[in-house]
């Protein structure tokens, strides 16, 4: 995926975040190679703060490699994820969802790849670790083929994370 795509979709979701008065994208981005150091915290005003997601098992995590979406059943994941920026407001990457697509039923189902963008976002503070904060929202935009879902093949799909 070309840097440039990957700014391109990024814009889309932060300019119309900005106008609803969100404020999210309002952080600055970290190079990759910064991106690229797991434990380093980013720095807001006088504190330093963590940002990580939740992995299903409860775990904190920075800058995943991977991502499960269905912990229950495992049917629904992220991998190969490679991070553009992970700040306190906002990660952007991209990577392969995987998905069981459950024909005829789970256990007999075959697992799909979509090449995906994504956008982790919102935040709250991780009880039992001050300054450290927690993703509440993924957004995922897809950049080829697209898992049918509900009524269509939607281009973009935003839903809660796990919480700590």
């Amino acid at each position: 995926m070309k840097r440039g795509r990957l700014s391109l979709a990024i814009a889309a979701i932060c300019v119309p975040a900005l106008a609803l008065g969100l404020g999210l994208c309002l952080g600055g981005t970290e190079s990759a190679a910064a991106t690229s150091r797991a434990s380093a915290p980013a720095v807001t005003g006088l504190f330093s703060e963590r940002t990580v997601v939740i992995s299903c098992l409860g775990r904190p995590e920075a800058r995943p490699r991977g991502l499960t979406l269905a912990c229950a059943d495992g049917n629904d994941y992220l991998t190969g994820l490679a991070w553009t920026s992970w700040d306190a407001r906002l990660a952007s990457g991209y990577g392969t969802q995987v998905e069981n697509d459950c024909v005829p039923y789970c256990a007999a189902g075959h697992f799909h790849g979509y090449p995906v963008l994504v956008v982790l976002w919102g935040n709250a503070a991780l009880r039992g670790n001050p300054g450290t904060l927690r993703y509440t929202k993924i957004t995922l935009i897809y950049t080829g083929t697209r898992p049918k879902v509900l009524n269509g093949h939607p281009g973009t799909v935003t839903d809660s994370l796990w919480a700590d």
